[in-house]
């Protein structure tokens, strides 16, 4: 079982409190309607899909209902750290996921 911490409620819960929400730092086109098809395609289906740290975004659905993002090795499937919505994508080089 995956504990996740929610950086709002400030606990490690179990997975099951929570909802995974997709790839984090994706920025929304300004102007939807001047993309074309290919492009509106590839905002809304085509992400990054790394191997190793990779932030997402999650929601804290049994709790606080918030969403936060959260960086996780894809490797382990380890967190590595949480943080609130809106705030930068914290630098863990050198840090070792979360057991």
């Amino acid at each position: 079982m995956l504990l996740i911490q929610c950086p709002y409620c400030d606990d490690a819960l179990p997975e099951l409190e929570f909802a995974y929400a997709g790839e984090a730092h994706i920025d929304r086109p300004q102007d939807p309607s001047a993309l074309s098809d290919e492009e509106w395609r590839d905002f809304l289906f085509i992400r990054s899909n790394v191997k190793g740290v990779h932030a997402e975004r999650w929601r804290h659905i049994n709790g606080c209902g918030r969403f936060f993002n959260a960086l996780r090795d894809t490797v382990s499937d380890r967190f590595v750290t949480s943080y609130k919505a809106g705030e930068p994508r914290p630098d863990t080089s050198g840090k070792e996921p979360a057991q």
